[in-house]
């Protein structure tokens, strides 16, 4: 069988470019991965369709469905005269007063527990994602700045060989030489690790390859009015939504004092001999439960302080969260003012390496000063790097504690 030439071309060309696993381009791409990953995720539309059917059940017209009695007797196991009864009923259990607009209200409270959860979930996502990408982009940044140090070591080091070779150094020159490059290969190795740890933890977050792209970072957010942004925080929210539900669960309660009535239906023919005519008969009922008392009692306070807990947790929510906003926003601010002094401190020290080189082929200055500026320049550019990604960091803390998701 010959096969298409088509297929041919197009096999070659998957071999020759093989499909790319793919990677999140910056941290609202990996946030959308990360959450595509959590078992929550592919539980909620149960979750949120338990929750439809629970705002249903409590509209219906009924408490509980309805149940149908049917019975008979007969006398046909003794006398045998020919007596016969059939029994037929319907029970309809009956709402409280009150009792099925209090289970509506609960149950859309628990549709928005279920909504608030939910939030809450992607914001404690959004904040260890964070953490690991951020982490990430320091350690993959420190390994480009090592692997820089490392090409410049190497080229100091050719360069004094080759002086050396002519006379116009000592060999202890070459010695220190090689030691600076041993030491760029050491930190290399470090500074390697740690980007392989850093990219293992992100990649189990996403579920895809860490991707090596420049760090950008995150919007700065509006300055917010006075806790008003607390209003929309999914952290307090969680929480209000749950007193809420426990508020709707005590006022339930009260009104449940006792077991749903029932309506009884039922219809009854009989006979009372062979050859006698059947008689059919109707009955309509009302059965209704005593009070439960010691139960009903115990469901009141039960749920009162299932209320007075959230209401206090809440409160307590709202201040942390006013105090973690106001120190994020001082953090971040520090942090920019220490990446501007970095930055003003990298860029002298480059200057001054600049200098000490073209004095060091020159032969005005001599080895040892020239990797102490060196090692100097390597150590600012280093402190500049970190102050970068450390200030994005603090942006993306406090748009976290804002209960802002990653963008």
């Amino acid at each position: 069988m010959r096969v298409p030439m088509r297929i041919v071309c197009l096999l070659a060309l998957a071999l020759v470019n093989p499909v790319r696993a793919e990677t999140a381009q910056n941290l609202k791409q990996a946030f959308a991965a990360a959450w595509s990953r959590q078992p929550v995720t592919h539980a909620l539309p149960e979750q949120r369709a338990a929750a439809a059917a629970r705002v249903a059940a409590a509209a219906s017209w009924t408490p509980e469905p309805a149940a149908v009695e049917i019975g008979g007797r007969s006398d046909r196991f003794n006398r045998d005269r020919g007596a016969e009864e059939v029994e037929l009923g319907l029970a309809i259990p009956l709402w409280l007063p009150g009792e099925r607009s209090g289970s509506r209200a609960l149950a859309e409270a628990g549709s928005g527990l279920l909504e608030g959860r939910t939030a809450w979930l992607r914001m404690q996502l959004a904040g260890e994602l964070r953490a690991a990408w951020w982490d990430w982009q320091l350690a993959r940044e420190e390994y480009l700045l090592a692997d820089g140090q490392v090409t410049a070591a190497r080229r100091l080091r050719d360069d004094v060989t080759r002086r050396v070779a002519a006379g116009d150094l000592a060999r202890a020159d070459l010695h220190q030489a090689d030691g600076a490059l041993a030491g760029a290969l050491a930190e290399q190795a470090d500074a390697e690790a740690r980007r392989e740890a850093a990219a293992g933890r992100l990649q189990w977050l996403t579920g895809q390859p860490a991707a090596d792209v420049p760090a950008v970072a995150e919007a700065v957010p509006a300055e917010p009015a006075d806790e008003a942004w607390l209003a929309t925080h999914p952290a307090l929210a969680v929480l209000t939504a749950r007193a809420e539900e426990a508020r709707q669960a005590q006022g339930l309660a009260r009104v449940r004092s006792r077991t749903n009535p029932e309506l009884l239906v039922a219809t009854r023919r009989e006979r009372g001999a062979t050859g006698e005519a059947i008689e059919q008969s109707w009955s309509l009922g009302l059965r209704i439960p005593l009070s439960s008392g010691p139960r009903h009692a115990a469901a009141i306070a039960e749920a009162g302080a299932g209320r007075v807990e959230a209401e206090i947790e809440a409160g307590r929510e709202r201040e942390r969260l006013l105090q973690t906003a106001q120190l994020a926003r001082s953090q971040w601010q520090a942090a920019e003012r220490r990446r501007q002094a970095s930055d003003e401190r990298a860029r002298l020290a480059r200057e001054s390496q600049g200098f000490f080189d073209k004095a060091f082929r020159l032969g005005e200055s001599d080895l040892p000063t020239r990797l102490r500026i060196a090692q100097e320049a390597f150590a600012a550019e280093r402190a500049a790097q970190r102050a970068r990604i450390q200030q994005a960091a603090a942006l993306s803390a406090y748009r976290q504690a804002l209960g802002l998701l990653p963008e």
